[in-house]
């Protein structure tokens, strides 16, 4: 049987040092430790490691550290994905300004994930977003995506 596929933007790593945030914090850690487990195939991008090696706090170090603990594969912005993250600008479903977050939402697509699992509440996890790149997706005839956070993601997982 496939595994479930979950890509993972930068801000699910990041708050597993989240010491400002002790709810989300734990939340992801458990999250975490559900992915050690090799249930799922896990996709990050190249994007996700950029961003992460200009960390501070926590350090690029400390992330790197987590994400070797998991089992991912590494996707890279192409052509294709470039222009798919440009029609959910054109169509104002992410601002330009957040092009990164369209370039996420555009590598899960492409990389065919069942979930992107982000704590981005501003520009990925919410309706409006869900609704308007599924539409486009659908549009194109690309697969359909759950933009989700992993707290709704262990919730789904377990049936809660």
């Amino acid at each position: 049987m496939k595994k479930t596929k979950l890509y993972l933007d930068t801000s699910v790593p990041s708050f597993l040092f989240a010491d400002d945030s002790p709810e989300k914090r734990e939340v992801t850690i458990k999250f975490w430790d559900i992915l050690k487990l090799g249930l799922y195939d896990i996709v990050i991008s190249d994007i996700l490691l950029s961003e992460i090696s200009r960390s501070e706090s926590p350090s690029s170090q400390e992330l790197e550290n987590k994400l070797s603990e998991i089992i991912l594969e590494i996707v890279s912005v192409n052509e294709d994905i470039f222009l798919l993250a440009q029609k959910y600008i054109d169509e104002e479903i992410i601002p330009q300004k957040y092009q990164d977050d369209a370039l996420h939402i555009a590598l899960a697509t492409y990389s065919e994930a069942d979930a992107l699992i982000s704590w981005n509440f501003k520009h990925m996890v919410k309706l409006k977003t869900i609704r308007g790149v599924n539409g486009i997706n659908r549009m194109l005839g690309l697969k359909e995506l759950e933009i989700l956070t992993p707290q709704s993601w262990i919730q789904e997982d377990n049936n809660e």
